[in-house]
C-alpha cells in the first residue's frame, strides 16, 4: 500500500506538505518523496525510510521545497514522485498502484520509442510507467484516460503541474482520494485525518475513475467518474487510521460495528475482551459492548519504535517485529478466559506466536474473534498485505490439506453455512492453537461498512470483483 498527499496554498506549502505526508506513514515504510514547484522549477526529494521515520529523513529537506503547491507520497514499493518533461509541460506524479500487466505495458511503451530510466530497483518503476502512459495523451485528461484504459489492477495518482494538482482516483475507486479546504487553500489526500490538524475540512470525495484539477481558484472535474465503484473493504478492516473516513464512513465506527455484531451473536463465556493492537482494538470495544463483557488491555503495543509488522520485506524480520512490538500484561492475563479480537488472519504465523506468548503468561483460555471473513484469495489490486500470492494464505494451506493435496471446492470453503467452511475454521483453530475461533460473515462486513456489496471490493474473501 502507499499514501498520497498534496497541497495548494496561498503561502509556501512545505510545512503543510511535510506534516500531511507524514500522516500517511502507517501505509508504508520503504520509500517517501516530496515534490514542489516554484516558478516552473521542480524541487524533488526522495528517501529510503526502511530504517527510520519519515520526519527524520525530511526535516531538513523542507527548507529546499520552495513553492506554494506540491505533492508527497509514502510508498511501500517504488521510489517516487517521478518528474517528467514532455509535450504536456513539466510535471511530477506519484501513485498508489498495483499494475498486474506491467510487462505488457512496458513493451508497449518501448515500441512507441519511449524509454525507462528509473531502474534502480532492478525492474520497471510503476510510477514512471504511469508517467509515460500520461504523456501518450494529447492533454492531461487524455493521458489520464489512457492510464485507466490500459492498467490492469489499480492505480490512483496525483499529478503536480505549474498551475495545480490533478487528483486521479482508480478506475473502480479501489483506493480513495479526498479533497479538503482551508479558506482559500486546498489539500488532497488518501487519508482524511492527514489534514485535520492543519485546519482543513473535507470538501469532496473524488469518485471512482474521476480526475479533478485543483488550483488556487478551486477544483473541477476533467475526467468524468465511472458509474461503477468497488472500494477496498480492507481499508476499513485494517489499513485506515482509526479516525479516517472513506466515502464519508468512519473506520473506527465500522470496526466497532463489526465487533458489536459478533459480540451480540456470540455465546462464549469470558472474563474480558482484549484487542490485539492496533486494528483489533476498535473491534474489541464493539465486541465488549455487544456481548456485555468488560474490555481490558491484556496486550499492549510498544509504539515509540516498532512499525506495523507486515511492513518489513523479509518474513523473518516481520515475525520479529510482530513479537517485539506487543507486550503482554501478565497480571491482567493470568488465570483468565479472554476473547482476543483481531482484524484478520493472513499466514497464521504471527497469531500462533502470539498465542504461545499468551499461554506463557498464564492465560487460561483463548477465544479469537476476527473482524472479517477468512482470506481465501490473494489481493489482485492493492498489495494489501505481505501475502501477494494465494499459496501464502493459511486458508489455502488448510484447504489443500483437507482436499488431499489439491485446491478445489473454493466456493464451499467461502460459504460460512457449509461443512467445508466449518472444517476449515476448525483446522485453522487447531493450527494456531486457540480454544475457539470465529470469523465475521461477508454480510456482516458489508452491513458494518454501510455500502451495497456491489460497491465494495471483496475479492480476497469470495473472488468477487469486476474489472481487471
Amino acid at each position: 500500500m502507499s499514501g498520497l498527499f498534496g497541497v495548494i496554498s496561498q503561502k509556501p506549502c512545505a510545512t503543510d506538505l511535510f506534516y500531511g505526508t507524514d500522516y500517511h506513514s502507517h501505509l508504508g515504510t520503504r520509500r517517501a518523496g516530496l515534490s514542489t514547484i516554484d516558478n516552473g522549477k521542480m524541487h524533488l526529494n526522495i528517501h529510503n525510510i526502511e530504517n527510520t521515520q519519515f520526519k527524520t529523513k525530511f526535516t531538513y529537506d523542507i527548507n529546499e521545497m520552495l513553492g506554494d503547491h506540491g505533492i508527497g507520497v509514502i510508498s511501500d514499493s517504488d521510489a517516487q514522485p517521478i518528474v517528467c518533461n514532455s509535450h504536456l509541460g513539466r510535471f511530477a506524479v506519484c501513485t498508489v498502484s498495483k499494475i498486474n500487466n506491467i510487462d505488457e505495458l512496458e513493451k508497449m511503451c518501448l515500441e512507441k520509442n519511449q524509454q525507462f530510466t528509473e531502474l534502480s530497483m532492478g525492474s520497471t518503476n510503476p510510477t514512471e510507467l504511469v508517467a509515460l502512459l500520461i504523456t501518450q495523451g494529447k492533454t492531461f485528461a487524455d493521458g489520464i484516460e489512457n492510464v485507466y484504459r490500459h492498467v490492469r489492477g489499480s492505480v490512483s495518482f496525483l499529478i503536480l503541474t505549474n498551475d495545480g494538482i490533478i487528483a486521479c482516483r482508480d478506475r473502480y475507486g479501489r483506493t480513495p482520494l479526498a479533497i479538503a479546504r482551508r479558506d482559500n487553500d486546498y489539500a488532497v489526500a488518501s487519508e482524511t485525518h492527514s489534514y485535520v490538524n492543519l485546519g482543513y475540512q473535507t470538501e469532496y470525495f473524488v469518485k471512482a475513475g474521476e480526475a479533478v484539477y485543483i488550483t488556487h481558484e478551486g477544483f473541477k472535474t476533467i475526467v468524468q467518474p465511472n458509474e461503477k465503484m468497488q472500494i477496498c473493504s480492507f481499508l476499513w478492516i485494517y489499513y485506515g487510521y482509526p479516525c479516517v473516513e472513506y466515502e464519508n464512513i468512519n473506520a473506527e465506527e465500522v470496526r466497532f460495528a463489526l465487533g458489536e455484531a459478533m459480540g451480540k451473536a456470540d455465546d462464549v463465556e469470558a472474563d474480558y475482551v482484549s484487542g490485539i493492537p492496533d486494528s483489533g482494538v476498535g473491534m474489541a470495544l464493539g465486541y465488549a459492548a455487544g456481548a456485555g463483557i468488560p474490555y481490558k488491555r491484556g496486550i499492549l503495543k510498544y509504539t515509540p519504535t516498532w512499525a506495523r509488522s507486515f511492513m518489513p520485506v523479509n518474513q523473518e524480520a516481520r515475525n520479529l517485529v510482530a513479537k517485539m512490538k506487543l507486550i503482554p500484561s501478565r497480571k491482567v492475563l493470568e488465570g483468565k478466559d479472554v476473547v482476543f479480537c483481531d482484524d484478520s488472519i493472513v499466514r497464521g504465523t504471527q497469531l500462533r506466536d502470539q498465542v504461545k506468548m499468551l499461554y506463557a503468561n498464564g492465560v487460561k483460555h483463548i477465544h479469537v474473534r476476527i473482524s472479517c471473513p477468512p482470506l481465501v484469495h490473494g489481493c489482485q489490486y492493492l498489495n494489501f498485505s505481505a501475502s501477494k500470492t494465494d499459496k501464502e494464505l493459511i486458508t489455502r494451506r488448510v484447504i489443500e490439506e483437507l482436499e488431499g493435496g489439491q485446491i478445489r471446492n473454493l466456493e464451499a470453503y467461502q460459504d460460512e453455512t457449509t461443512k467445508e467452511y466449518a472444517r476449515m475454521v476448525e483446522t485453522i483453530r487447531k493450527t494456531v492453537g486457540v480454544d475457539t475461533l470465529k470469523f465475521n460473515s461477508l454480510g456482516t462486513l458489508c452491513d458494518a461498512i454501510g455500502l451495497p456489496k456491489c460497491k465494495v471490493c471483496t475479492h480476497c474473501f469470495d473472488c468477487s470483483s469486476f474489472g481487471e
